[in-house]
């Protein structure tokens, strides 16, 4: 009789616990893809963002820094699909 009651009891805990977790992941995960949408369809990858704009950069007169800021702007606009 108290194994049953016992084991139960257990058993109640356990999926209490469980609800618990899956819970959790529930607002974890609600919370990673809240707000807006990153537009996909013309994003790169960053090799392929580099290359492109080191070939729109390619022959600039212009001092490194100003190169190496506009390529990560470039960059970062290609990744994003703009």
């Amino acid at each position: 009789m108290i194994r049953i009651v016992l084991s139960a009891a257990v058993a109640g805990l356990m999926s209490l616990s469980m609800t618990g977790a899956g819970q959790a992941q529930e607002r974890t995960l609600k919370r990673i893809t809240a707000g807006e949408p990153a537009p996909l369809q013309k994003a790169m990858t960053q090799s392929q963002a580099r290359r492109l704009c080191q070939q729109e950069m390619r022959g600039a007169r212009e001092s490194r820094s100003s190169i190496r800021q506009k390529m990560q702007i470039c960059m970062q606009k290609k990744m994003e699909g703009n």
